[in-house]
């Protein structure tokens, strides 16, 4: 399957800048996977394709303040760390700017261009495949407030526009800080709303997964066999164990919140099979394409993704492919918003 199947054409002015005043304003296409027929309606109107008993799941996972700007403590030239992923300890899996000068030994400053005065200091110890590094951190003080002070949100490279609320890049359920991108799908939720679906009898299931390099990056490979998924961290609590359980055996709905849920929802699936869901974590690099065979997803609610991308070869699987890129064009045809701060679409 070649990955140039995956390709649209996208004027770069329908990608979104900013997110909406409301994050309820979003318009949401509705796509119905059996017959490919498509809707036109708002966001809002997501609750009247709920029923009492559907379990809609969302990953709590929280974005950090991941893009840190310091400089080399050598030569004081700029230098920038984008964190991935916490590996134990201090040391943290890394992208680094620029690639070839920051080599195994270097040491950054954050916060000043001293290491005597920088109250945060990574050195690297390591180099890796697709222009990784590991980092040990040295710090003074407490290590999350620290990156709160001195980080910055890793928006997607296609958002020129500075963020002026952080917390618009955080679902309102975040809660377990951890990814390096947001789950974007969940952003258009706000509290009342939630409130308003589960006053309709609509579950909420929570659930963690930690977005890490997959988001950042494309696809190289000439086919889709041939990409490699980076893993990222899952978790799954008891209580949305027993919530899992119980819509599998129940006739509503369970509606995946994003790519990221599916994904989590999926690699339970392939985990435990048709038994029961057990409280879980660890690492998954799940892939999914066309011809992939869902065990626990009935319905996606998502954003509209990049050409060629991972994601938009799993809401492919879900939906046809013909049937997501003749959405996608008519999409574009009626000037919807794309990507993180984009519209939303769902496939039932």
């Amino acid at each position: 399957m070649k990955v140039s199947d995956f390709d649209y054409e996208l004027p770069e002015r329908l990608i979104a800048q900013t997110p909406l005043p409301e994050r309820t304003a979003s318009r949401l296409l509705v796509l119905h996977r059996r017959d490919g027929g498509i809707e036109h309606r708002m966001f809002p109107d997501l609750a009247a394709y709920l029923q009492p008993g559907d379990t809609l799941v969302l990953n709590n996972s929280r974005v950090l303040p991941a893009r840190l700007f310091g400089v080399k403590a050598d030569t004081g030239a700029k230098a920038e760390l984008l964190l991935l992923k916490q590996l134990e300890d201090d040391r943290w899996e890394a992208l680094v700017r620029p690639g070839k000068k920051i080599r195994p030994g270097t040491v950054l400053c954050f916060g000043g261009g001293h290491p005597q005065s920088a109250p945060l200091l990574a050195t690297v110890e390591e180099m890796g495949a697709m222009g990784l590094r590991t980092v040990r951190f040295v710090y003074r003080g407490i290590f999350q407030e620290l990156l709160d002070q001195l980080g910055q949100m890793p928006l997607p490279p296609y958002i020129k526009e500075t963020l002026d609320d952080r917390e618009r890049y955080q679902t309102v359920y975040a809660k377990h800080a951890g990814s390096a991108a947001a789950p974007t799908a969940g952003l258009h939720f706000s509290e009342p709303f939630l409130t308003q679906l589960q006053a309709r009898g609509v579950k909420l299931c929570p659930i963690t997964l930690h977005v890490g390099l997959g988001t950042f990056r494309p696809v190289s490979a000439e086919t889709v066999e041939a990409h490699e998924m980076h893993a990222e961290w899952y978790d799954v609590s008891e209580e949305s164990a027993a919530l899992l359980n119980e819509a599998r055996q129940g006739s509503g709905k369970i509606v995946a919140v994003g790519t990221t849920s599916a994904r989590t929802l999926e690699t339970l699936g392939r985990r435990f099979g048709d038994n029961p869901v057990e409280a879980c974590s660890g690492w998954t690099d799940i892939f999914i394409y066309p011809g992939f065979h869902f065990k626990i997803v009935d319905a996606l609610l998502t954003n509209f993704h990049l050409p060629k991308s991972t994601l938009l070869m799993l809401v492919s699987a879900l939906a046809g492919r013909e049937n997501i890129l003749r959405a996608y064009r008519e999409a574009v045809d009626l000037e919807y918003r794309f990507f993180s701060f984009g519209d939303a679409m769902f496939i039932i």
